[in-house]
């Protein structure tokens, strides 16, 4: 209680005498209303009391003020030991840092600091913007200070409470801060350790167990096998870690987390180990790694685990995923993507795929933003197909860029399509009803799509691209099938096309448009391409795709050939083996895809390794990255947050102008190869 409220509760308490003296006045009265000789004894008893408490009042005044005041002083010097023998360090600090009162503790702690005791000095994350302001009463930091951890508290103080009993003359003009330390050392440590032994889930899948055992002899077979066996139960057995196989090509493993950071800065070493396991095998095997952290318990550990592998997989394999909640991390993915030789999953997928849209009414077929020829060919595939369902189709398409609208025209004008095959998002909008089912083609990012707004809507959506994922993805999907070693989507729905229907045929501009997705994404075949792609493009061939008629669909105006010539004619070239270069045309409206031509005629270049090529479309930086098989540029545009494969990928930047792009591109490319992640 402080000495404002006391000083009244005191003098009330001191007063007591004189109140029972009226009182007792006053009782007199009746007292001589009933009997005067009572009146006279009680008058008397009531003068002598007044003379005691008068006296008594008079006598001790002096002595009660003396002994008050001993008290207090002896008060203030209890305050002041229980303050200097305090068990947490404590002191008090002005405004310039210095501390200018400290407690026994604090004074031990801070022996070293003697005669420059400056908070500011002794620790680094201390400013004057640290201590609390006029909102804040306490500002809580935590800091380090000889081999300890503490939670370091500033709070602001009234002066006349602060120093009132203690040592020294102050003549303080700032304001004034108790400073309190809390050694949370023991606790920090028994957390951190804790942590560390916290348990982390991983799965291993070879990602080509068949295809690398296909051409081997028995005996080989077995022993190759053994090897890579051998190789990963040494590599994690060095960590303690519990290995259990859970099919011929599938293993489950368990781990403290301590160790995850050791195995991160190495990059996870074991992805190169297993690929140089040799026996005379043509094709090395490769493996993917998927491990979940920091779930709220070890089974959704687990389930980050198989998030992660599926994730891994999806991006081609030959490498390791790290999922922590929603943060992930990726390592290695250097390898290009191995092609499957079965097509058993095209297969799976093709009967999956009718018996969806046979139990819907219609079907909304949407690709990525500023729709290539990729896109549409793969969308007029999946549109046949549903055509041949008996069911009702559209393709969402908003914009129509320079390079796909020949391929838009032939449709358009054609009287065996309807007037409404190709419409606008707002128009999908309407049509979107619990019986519509969504195809998503040539992307698999929500933020990337037609129409993102048409995903959260949807009830039942399907994908099919080729492109590797990444953390960003549909997650209502029902039906996915992302292939990152095919060359294109529409590759991968005339596929689809073949299994969907016993002798199935379709009309010779749908093969045209599907062949040109082809052409286009594997750059006249020269690109990505493997035995499926030619039969692919056999099967189109074989319903009426015309080569002549596609090449002449897609020859270019003299104006985009003087764009990209420009373009390559200031290309620049860092780190002796990348090449990068801006697109500028006013006139021409595809120059994204006049960007993504000229990435691909850098390459031609002796020493280019890789070649970064911007252009400015929809207040939007769009980057084309293009490689032969030295750089993953893939990984290179998920750090502007793009992706694609691993010989083409592409991103998207905001907010920031062509020259800033360009110089981000080269500081990171600079990091990755520094850091040996390309």
């Amino acid at each position: 209680m402080d000495r404002q409220s006391l000083k009244p509760n005191f003098r009330t308490y001191l007063k007591w005498p004189f109140w029972m003296s009226v009182l007792l006045l006053i009782m007199l009265v009746p007292v001589y209303a009933v009997s005067v000789t009572a009146g006279f004894i009680s008058t008397g008893f009531v003068v002598i009391y007044l003379i005691a408490a008068f006296y008594f009042a008079r006598y001790y005044k002096n002595r009660l003020s003396a002994d008050l005041v001993d008290f207090a002083s002896k008060y203030n010097g209890i305050q002041k030991n229980l303050l200097l023998d305090m068990d947490v360090p404590y002191g008090i600090c002005d405004d310039s840092g210095n501390i200018v009162w400290m407690n026994h503790l604090m004074r031990k702690l801070f022996a070293a600091w003697e005669h420059e005791c400056n908070i500011f000095s002794i620790f680094g994350n201390i400013t004057g913007s640290s201590f609390p302001t006029d909102d804040d009463e306490e500002v809580v930091t935590r800091v380090v200070y000889s081999d300890g951890n503490y939670r370091l508290t500033l709070k602001k103080m009234e002066f006349s409470s602060a120093f009132e009993g203690l040592d020294g003359d102050f003549a303080i003009a700032h304001q004034m801060y108790a400073v309190y330390m809390y050694d949370e050392t023991e606790i920090l440590t028994a957390r951190r350790e804790l942590e560390n032994n916290r348990l982390v889930a991983g799965l291993i899948y070879m990602d080509n167990y068949e295809e690398a055992l296909e051409n081997l002899e028995d005996v080989r077979k077995s022993l190759l096998i053994a090897l890579v066996d051998r190789k990963i139960t040494q590599y994690f057995a060095k960590y303690n870690c519990i290995l259990k196989k859970l099919e011929k090509d599938k293993y489950l493993f368990v781990m403290a987390y301590q160790y995850i950071n050791d195995i991160r800065e190495k990059k996870f070493s074991i992805l190169e180990e297993t690929k140089a396991v040799n026996i005379g095998n043509e094709m090395s095997i490769t493996i993917s790694i998927g491990v979940g952290l920091h779930g709220d318990s070890f089974a959704q550990n687990y389930e980050y685990a198989r998030m992660a592998i599926d994730l891994a997989l999806g991006r081609g394999g030959d490498q390791v995923v790290l999922k922590d909640h929603n943060k992930v991390e990726y390592f290695g993915g250097k390898s290009p993507s191995m092609e499957k030789s079965t097509r058993v999953k095209a297969r799976v997928k093709a009967h999956a795929l009718k018996e969806l849209i046979e139990s819907r009414e219609k079907v909304l077929i949407m690709g990525h933003h500023l729709s290539d020829v990729d896109c549409i060919g793969a969308a007029v595939g999946i549109y046949r197909a549903t055509c041949i369902s008996g069911k009702k189709p559209y393709i969402v398409l908003d914009t129509i860029i320079e390079s796909i609208r020949p391929l838009i025209d032939r449709f358009n004008e054609s009287p065996d399509y309807p007037d409404d095959m190709f419409i606008k998002k707002d128009r999908a909008m309407e049509l979107l009803d619990d019986s519509t089912v969504v195809c998503v083609v040539d992307v698999n990012r929500p933020g990337m799509t037609e129409c993102p707004e048409l995903l959260k809507r949807a009830k039942s959506v399907v994908i099919l691209d080729h492109h590797r994922q990444t953390n960003e993805k549909i997650e209502n999907a029902v039906l996915s099938y992302i292939e990152p070693y095919a060359s294109s989507a529409s590759e991968m729905v005339a596929e689809v096309l073949q299994y969907y229907a016993d002798e199935i045929k379709i009309k010779a501009v749908e093969a045209d448009a599907m062949y040109a997705g082809i052409v286009v994404d594997t750059d006249h075949f020269n690109s990505k391409t493997g035995i499926r792609t030619f039969e692919a493009s056999a099967f189109l061939r074989r319903n009426g795709a015309d080569i002549t008629r596609v090449r002449k669909m897609f020859r270019e105006n003299m104006q985009d050939y003087k764009v990209r010539a420009n373009s390559i004619n200031g290309a620049e070239v860092f780190m002796d083996s990348f090449a990068i270069s801006t697109c500028k045309g006013d006139t021409t409206e595809s120059i994204n895809v006049v960007a993504a031509q000229t990435a691909n005629e850098l390459l031609n270049i002796k020493g280019i390794q890789a070649s970064f090529v911007l252009c400015e479309l929809e207040d939007k930086i769009y980057v084309s990255a293009r490689s032969i098989d030295e750089v993953n540029v893939q990984i290179v545009m998920e750090k502007l947050g793009g992706g694609g494969h691993m010989n083409i990928a592409g991103a998207q930047v905001k907010d920031k102008t062509i020259e800033e792009t360009k110089a981000l591109i080269m500081e990171t490319v600079k990091e990755m190869r520094e850091s040996g992640a390309i």
